[in-house]
């Protein structure tokens, strides 16, 4: 199983996304843990890494834990994807492997991995993606 926290940056009904380098799929952002890494510590990391924005932990608040078929690997290697919303200071911009970021809406959910379509549904579900 692969270990992934993630950021859920909602804004007017759209999820920030973003797409690495070389890829046609788009993933909420976030990543794998490191070693020793609580989940805030590792979704600072990532962000910061990757969007180059400031998330405040004190406001981390916990989504959901989301189960599926990791994207890109064998059949039954899964990923476990645990969704902080949170407070952040910074403008996203694309940093580290990330080309692109952009915001998708639910019409969107095609182009995002496994995970991410059930973490799309959820959101749409409960009213917070259009």
């Amino acid at each position: 199983m692969i270990d992934k926290i993630a950021w859920i940056h909602l804004d007017e009904g759209k999820i920030l996304s973003t797409r690495s380098r070389g890829k046609g799929t788009y993933y909420i952002p976030g990543g794998k843990r490191e070693p020793g890494e609580t989940d805030l510590d590792t979704l600072t990391r990532e962000i910061d890494e990757e969007l180059t924005v400031t998330i405040l932990p004190a406001t981390a608040t916990h989504l959901g834990t989301f189960h599926a078929q990791a994207h890109g690997h064998p059949d039954g290697v899964t990923v476990q994807m645990t969704c902080y919303t949170a407070d952040h200071h910074g403008t996203p911009t694309p940093a580290s492997e990330i080309e692109e970021i952009t915001w998708l809406t639910y019409a969107d959910r095609h182009r995002v991995s496994p995970v991410d379509q059930i973490i799309f549904d959820h959101l749409h579900q409960v009213g917070q993606l259009r």
